[in-house]
């Protein structure tokens, strides 16, 4: 077995003779003498072949060539001051190698596992296995294994105990489509992947094991993006006899212990805003608060303006806000104003006003129209001083807080306003009950249906119902969310019928997890936190594909084992499926 890790050899540990493994990463052929960086998975050693020592024939060393995996043996040496590597953590020693033994050879490889250049998504993804021999990715991969080692002990601590739930379950409405898996027993039906273990952990509380953790596989067929993958890794967690202030109080602890173990990083306590201060201030239920440029209304200062575009829509219900562009306004041009309103447009804006503020006065077309009183109130309001920039968005406040949330952010990458070395984790709180979909042209459940509602008497007040829901942020992603769950029947069938479920409905959908709740169900609630996301943001990468060993591509396929596939005819008789293709066609 091997004993020694190449990248843990110190100018302690010289005189001695060692036997070390690994590949090879760089080679270096100076004639009588052959340098060879060797790599395993804890750093680099550099080994020397030096005709007058080693054993073999030299022609042997000679063969070498990158990601050839060898065992070398020989005594470990200073290098010397002038030849000490700084930029090494081995720098300071090398193994002069006497025996070398090839222990496999390797075909050209189709990029150089020593660089970190960048590499044709679909080339990196086919040989993931060797994309994984980086010294970055595997830096995050370990990484992900000390999160999770503290997780799992932060939570044995408190006296959670690890269950796993089916992977195999039923179909349950939960937001996003199911993957769904034929059955061969039972043809014509199906399984569902589970899109988390919900219904199972909220089970295992009714079933007395008052604190339950899980780190589950969850399944989502859903659009994918950086920070979203087809199969996801959650860290699940479920209490009994308990309420909000303590999950989050839990989560919180759990979070400050990963970060100090992993970072060595002490977290202040984590910061609490109710959801619609959220809203208000950021445009967003995940704000990044690393930066200030708060969204500021502007809704009563324009209430009755001569300017219609303004007016009409706040008589219209509607409101107006903007983002001030402290000490940056020369940074942006007409032409890069135009770009901004193009971009407000995605979000469904109809425009984006601006003014500028130099020399003590107001520019732009709107500052010929609005009148005077409204921009020294403004002026005042904000502390508007010279170079600032000001975009305003009027619309619905769907339309302006997903806009100007979005421009925010937008703006901030541009100008550097963001620390990236800062972690900023807060709570959102007090989440709506409900949401319109526009789709289905009616409202659903905001986070699930067994969340409990703030208040039974205005259940059916969709826009003011609130939840005892909350969401843990960290630098503007979400990275977890949970509720107090619903536990009395009563209150969970007024809840069902108030998004419209039928008895049939239930029955069909939740009737077993309905039953168990006749049963004596202990008040409980808990919280999912997103692994990879957390890992990708501990870890300082952008792309959550770093933090999954074997991830799919933006299609939701595997380049390296061609999943999606075909499958037999025979296959296909047996789960009693014929494929329809003229409308795979189509």
């Amino acid at each position: 077995m091997k004993k020694y890790n190449n990248g843990e050899f110190r100018a302690k540990d010289v005189g001695k003779s060692y036997e070390v493994y690994g590949w090879v990463n760089k080679r270096r052929d100076m004639g009588g003498v052959i340098f060879v960086d060797l790599r395993d998975r804890s750093g680099i050693l550099q080994v020397v072949f030096n005709r007058d020592f080693l054993k073999n024939d030299f022609k042997l060393a000679e063969s070498l060539k990158n990601e050839y995996c060898i065992k070398v043996s020989g005594k470990l040496e200073l290098r010397g001051e002038r030849l000490d590597n700084p930029n090494l953590d081995t720098g300071e020693v090398e193994l002069i190698v006497e025996n070398l033994e090839i222990l496999s050879e390797c075909d050209i490889v189709p990029f150089n596992v020593y660089e970190d250049a960048f590499i044709n998504e679909n080339v990196s993804l086919k040989y993931r296995y060797l994309e994984l021999r980086k010294e970055r990715l595997q830096k995050i991969i370990m990484t992900r294994h000390k999160i999770t080692k503290s997780i799992r002990e932060y939570l044995d601590r408190e006296g959670f105990i690890d269950i796993e739930t089916p992977i195999l379950c039923k179909s349950t409405p939960e937001g996003a489509r199911d993957y769904i898996v034929p059955s061969r027993i039972s043809k014509g039906s199906f399984y569902a992947l589970p899109q988390s273990p919900q219904i199972c952990k909220q089970l295992l509380m009714v079933s007395g094991f008052e604190k339950y953790y899980q780190i589950a596989k969850c399944f989502r067929d859903e659009d994918l993006r950086s920070d979203r993958q087809p199969e996801f890794t959650q860290v699940d967690m479920e209490m009994s006899f308990i309420e909000e202030e303590d999950v989050m109080n839990n989560t919180e602890n759990l979070l400050k212990k990963v970060v100090k173990d992993v970072l060595n990083i002490d977290l202040p306590d984590f910061p609490r805003i109710p959801y619609k201060e959220a809203m208000d201030r950021f445009g967003s239920d995940k704000p990044d608060t690393r930066f200030e440029m708060e969204l500021l209304d502007l809704t009563d200062i324009l209430r009755g303006t001569k300017m219609n575009v303004f007016n009409n829509v706040i008589n219209d219900g509607g409101i107006v806000k903007c983002l001030i562009v402290k000490n940056n306004g020369d940074k942006y041009s007409r032409s890069d104003v135009e770009h901004l309103t193009n971009f407000v447009k995605i979000y469904g804006a109809k425009g984006l006003a601006w003014l500028k503020y130099d020399n003590d006065t107001f520019n732009g077309v709107i500052a010929k129209n609005l009148e005077e009183e409204r921009l020294e109130k403004m002026k005042e309001t904000f502390n508007i001083s010279n170079n600032d920039l000001i975009l305003i968005v009027a619309d619905t406040k769907k339309i302006v807080y997903a806009s100007l949330g979005a421009l925010r952010l937008k703006i901030a990458r541009e100008l550097n306003l963001i620390d990236e070395n800062k972690l900023n984790f807060l709570w959102v709180t007090d989440f709506p009950m409900y949401e319109y979909n526009e789709t289905e042209k009616r409202y659903k459940s905001c986070h699930h249906p067994f969340t409990m509602p703030k208040s039974i008497d205005n259940l059916h007040d969709y826009e003011n119902c609130t939840a005892k829901a909350y969401d843990i942020v960290l630098n503007g992603y979400e990275v977890g969310g949970g509720s107090i769950r619903i536990h009395n029947p009563k209150v969970q069938k007024i809840v069902f019928e108030s998004l419209g479920l039928t008895e049939e409905d239930i029955k069909d959908k939740f009737g077993f997890f309905v039953d168990a709740f006749k049963y004596g169900a202990p008040p409980h609630g808990g919280l999912a936190l997103g692994l990879d996301r957390l890992v990708m943001i501990l870890t300082k990468t952008d792309n959550i594909k770093d933090v999954i060993a074997f991830p799919k591509t933006q299609s939701a396929s595997d380049i390296m084992m061609e999943a999606p596939s075909d499958v037999t005819d025979d296959q296909l008789k047996e789960l009693g499926i014929k494929i329809d293709l003229e409308e795979l066609n189509e």
